[in-house]
């Protein structure tokens, strides 16, 4: 169904238009304006799809592009240049480098969560890297899918940068040809099936998924201050983030204290009826709702609990009593309802954690260094922070993404435009002389080769 349009933009890519820096510079700087131009329409689409409030959108979605785009014009020109790396001593008179070069025709299938941020920052790695892109936004935010087909189609030719909406059935259309490289942002179970369709072509992937991401509260933490970061980490965007804590495990000196300072913040940030507030969005489908709210019989509301489902909103809640093999525990949860557990030693905490797959994120609130590297070093996980949560994949200059069931591959800043490139090895080798040892010639001695191999 779309064969035509990547033989397009295959024939396209082909063409070398767009692997200089000037062309690339003046793509970032194309995508820059049309964001711009497209602003208005984009917070209002937010909302209408998600109930994000304008500071909000800005913040998680919007802002991030533009930072994106001027990490990447800033830095573009050095990321191009071949890097020269060291030669053995069998090369010795050779130069040897490393090109990044574009896969060609690369497909960015993005999710519903964040469907601005998510499809616009792997393109801004597409755009870089010198690639043509396919693009294909969720069909959960009917709204923002439009306003960014219009702003693609707006700013460039369909055989560069082409937006193809749909359901499921053309998301499975497009996985079924055999582009060049995909990138793909979603859970798990999709991901299997999007690395299954690319193994049928050996097409690299970027898979950038989720899990059950925990957030570890130690005794000696400032608790106030803990309460306060994983209100704002999990709530926002009303839970539906995938670096979002998934779980707290809080040690049990601590429990009531903390539970305590979470409806305080909770209170601070949404007001008594959160249901009601602004700043609080909607849940994103009657599906995804209802799943939530079946997972309020898995323990008992302590915080929240509260539901509407005719705004399909679910209030913050913080759910205790609730046992490690319940339906609330067996896959991401991807809302607003946060599991509390206790835990008396950390070597308790980490087996925990350690039973699950590995997560995207991890969150550690902690004054006690010994702690810290106790738990960087026994726990594999994506990324996280220290002391606060989900603020790690603001940093331009750290790589963002999962490892095993969390995804593979890594993007933001200059990780971005290595995701989207081959890095290929030349030897440029010298002809002023040709040494003898690599040729079987009479009186070659192993010895030679056993110290030079050494």
């Amino acid at each position: 169904m779309y064969r035509g349009l990547l033989e397009t933009q295959r024939k396209h890519y082909h063409s070398g238009v767009t692997r200089t820096l000037s062309f690339r510079l003046e793509m970032l700087e194309r995508l820059r304006f049309a964001v711009k131009k497209f602003e208005s329409q984009l917070f209002t689409a937010l909302r209408e799809d998600l109930g994000k409030n304008e500071y909000e959108a800005y913040l998680m979605e919007i802002g991030m592009v533009y930072k994106e785009i001027s990490f990447a014009k800033k830095h573009l020109k050095s990321w191009m240049k071949p890097v020269r790396v060291a030669n053995p001593i069998t090369l010795f008179g050779a130069k040897s480098k490393i090109y990044s070069e574009p896969f060609g025709v690369s497909l960015i299938i993005a999710p519903w969560n964040y469907p601005v941020q998510l499809l616009l920052n792997p393109l801004i790695g597409s755009i870089s890297a010198g690639n043509c892109s396919v693009l294909k936004p969720s069909e959960y935010t009917p709204h923002v899918s439009q306003v960014l087909s219009q702003l693609i189609e707006g700013a460039f030719p369909s055989e560069y940068i082409s937006v193809v909406e749909g359901d499921v059935e053309a998301s499975k259309s497009l996985l079924e040809l055999p582009f060049d490289h995909i990138f793909f942002t979603g859970s798990t179970s999709v991901g299997k099936v999007v690395m299954k369709a690319a193994a049928k072509h050996l097409t690299p992937v970027v898979l950038e998924l989720g899990g059950k991401s925990p957030v570890i509260v130690e005794k000696d933490a400032n608790l106030d201050l803990a309460a306060r970061r994983i209100v704002w980490g999990k709530f926002s965007n009303s839970g539906q983030t995938c670096v979002a804590p998934d779980y707290l495990l809080v040690h049990e000196e601590v429990k009531s204290e903390l539970i305590q300072l979470i409806q305080k913040h909770i209170s601070t940030v949404y007001g008594e009826n959160p249901l009601t507030a602004d700043n609080f969005g909607s849940i994103v489908s009657k599906r995804h709702f209802e799943r939530l709210r079946d997972f309020l019989r898995d323990g008992e509301a302590v915080v929240g609990g509260q539901v509407e489902e005719e705004l399909l909103r679910i209030s913050p809640t913080v759910l205790d009593k609730v046992s490690w093999d319940s339906p609330i525990m067996e896959d991401e949860i991807f809302g607003p309802i946060l599991p509390v557990f206790t835990y008396q030693s950390l070597s308790e905490c980490i087996k925990r954690i350690q039973r699950y797959s590995k997560p995207l994120a991890l969150y550690l609130f902690t004054e006690n260094k010994g702690i810290v590297e106790t738990v960087l070093q026994n726990v594999s996980f994506g990324g996280g922070c220290v002391n606060d949560t989900v603020v790690h994949l603001s940093n331009i200059h750290l790589p963002f993404g999962g490892v095993q069931h969390s995804g593979q591959g890594a993007y933001h800043g200059k990780f971005s435009f290595d995701a989207f490139s081959h890095r290929k090895g030349i030897v440029h080798q010298t002809t002023r002389f040709d040494p003898s040892i690599r040729y079987p010639l009479k009186g070659n001695k192993i010895s030679l080769l056993r110290w030079l191999f050494k």
